[in-house]
């Protein structure tokens, strides 16, 4: 029996026209969503994530704002652009592109947006709201992620849940908020020693070690639910997660496809945070 394939361009898809009504009621009261993008020097992966951002912004009536910077911007100015933003009150979201050039510091930069236009989810506000169990922007792989279940009918309740990856942009946020939907979750990483038992036993297997096929077709339970967030080139050009994905899925319940699972739903998410940080605006 093969496993059901998660669309998860199927699922961004009516994320965003719902958000597209929206967007309509908000430009009605006199408001238009505002989303600057900084891009720091000419990373092409980095571009390329820019420019789908900006196209997501464009066909959902978002106003994107590019700020492209050079490579060897210093940490100052760097900062007096997020200052600048922060104070900008047609800018409701501010997303810096990451990585950022080794000479900057990317904590210092997280910390410095204002917890009111982090619609990444990635500031020690955001993150700790979501550790609180308090309302916030949630980080948008992780919220995509449940998203994805939610879609699918897989109900975390009860289930034990693997996360295999401990960062703090996919791993901890994705563990806590299968904690939230009342999951037992079990985080593992690269110093696990038992980890395809452990994998074995998930109910949800998350996987977001960012290893080519790192985890194997027999390391899935039968009827499993594996969420696949990794990307990863291989050496013909191809795309491929951090799951076996064609062994995989012969005993996976639900499998996402690397691409067309996680990826188009950060970009939902990160609109949905945008468009959410606008309607807080409202008075």
């Amino acid at each position: 029996m093969s496993a059901t394939i998660i669309d998860g361009k199927k699922v961004a898809k009516d994320i965003t026209e719902a958000l597209r009504h929206e967007v309509e009621a908000l430009k009605a009261k006199g408001v238009v969503p505002g989303l600057a993008v900084v891009l720091v020097g000419e990373n092409p992966a980095s571009k390329k994530y820019v420019s789908s951002k900006e196209k997501m912004c464009e066909s959902l009536g978002i106003k994107s704002m590019g700020n492209k910077i050079p490579e060897d911007s210093t940490q100052e100015e760097l900062m007096k652009l997020i200052n600048d933003l922060n104070n900008d009150p047609k800018v409701h979201g501010i997303l810096v592109q990451l990585p950022l050039p080794k000479h900057l510091n990317e904590k210092e930069v997280m910390h410095a947006i204002s917890p009111d236009k982090d619609v990444d989810g990635f500031g020690p506000d955001s993150l700790g709201r979501l550790v609180l169990d308090e309302p916030g922007f949630l980080p948008c792989t992780p919220h995509g992620c449940m998203k994805l279940l939610e879609a699918y009918g897989v109900d975390p309740k009860g289930k034990h849940a693997v996360v295999v990856g401990r960062s703090v942009i996919v791993g901890k946020p994705i563990a806590l908020l299968l904690l939230r939907q009342h999951a037992t979750v079990t985080i593992c990483h690269s110093r696990t020693p038992d980890l395809k038992e452990t994998c074995l036993r998930a109910d949800i297997l998350c996987a977001a070690v960012g290893k080519a096929e790192m985890i194997k077709g027999d390391w899935i339970k039968e009827g499993a639910a594996v969420i696949d967030i990794g990307i990863n080139v291989k050496e013909d050009g191809k795309l491929t997660g951090d799951v076996e994905f064609e062994k995989a899925k012969e005993r996976a319940g639900f499998i996402t496809p690397v691409p067309g699972g996680v990826g188009p739903m950060t970009i939902a998410m990160l609109m949905y945070n945008t468009v959410e940080a606008a309607k807080a605006t409202v008075k």
